[in-house]
C-alpha cells in the first residue's frame, strides 16, 4: 500500500464527497476533480472569487492499479496535453497530475492555440513563469482513493 499524502482543494462550500462536474470551459487535464499539495495554493483557489472560501484537506493513497499520468514540469508533452484537452478532448487516465497553467500561462496556451503566438515564442514567455502543482481525479475509482479529513474557512488577504 502506497503513503498516504495530504492534498487540499480550494472552492465555495465543504466537499465530503468529491465529484466530477463538467463546466462551462474544458481545465487543463479535462474535466475532473482538481486538488493540489500546496496549502497556500488551495486557499487561492478558494477565495478566488470572493472573500471567504473553504479549503477541504484529505488524506489520498495512490493504487498502482490506477491509470496515471504525471507530468513533472513544463514539456512539450505538458503543452500538448494540455492543448488537447482545452480543445475538448477527453482522455482515458483515473488521475493527473503535473504543473498548473496559471493564468498568465493560460494566456500563453490559449495565444498557441488560436495560432497567435508560436510554440518556441510560448516556451520563451512561459520559463519565466513558476508554474504551481495540481492533481487532478477523472474517475470514480480515482475519487474513491480519498478519505475527507476536513474542510476549514479562509479568508482573502489583500495584505
Amino acid at each position: 500500500m502506497a503513503d498516504n499524502k495530504i492534498i487540499y482543494h480550494g472552492g465555495k462550500e465543504i466537499i465530503r464527497f468529491p465529484e466530477i462536474r463538467t463546466a462551462k470551459y474544458n481545465k487543463d487535464f479535462y474535466f475532473g476533480f482538481y486538488c493540489t499539495y500546496f496549502k497556500e495554493q488551495a486557499e487561492r483557489w478558494a477565495t478566488r472569487y470572493g472573500r471567504t472560501g473553504v479549503v477541504n484537506e484529505y488524506s489520498y493513497a495512490p493504487l498502482p492499479n490506477l491509470r496515471t499520468l504525471v507530468f513533472n514540469s513544463m514539456t512539450e508533452e505538458w503543452l500538448d496535453f494540455i492543448v488537447a484537452c482545452r480543445s475538448g478532448k477527453s482522455h482515458d487516465y483515473d488521475i493527473v497530475e503535473g504543473p498548473m497553467a496559471d493564468d498568465t500561462i493560460f494566456n500563453y496556451i490559449q495565444g498557441f492555440i488560436d495560432g497567435e503566438i508560436s510554440r518556441a515564442a510560448f516556451w520563451e514567455l512561459a520559463k519565466f513563469k513558476r508554474p504551481t502543482h495540481q492533481i487532478s481525479f477523472h474517475t470514480a475509482r480515482a475519487l474513491a482513493m480519498l478519505k475527507f479529513l476536513r474542510g476549514y474557512e479562509v479568508n482573502y488577504n489583500d495584505e
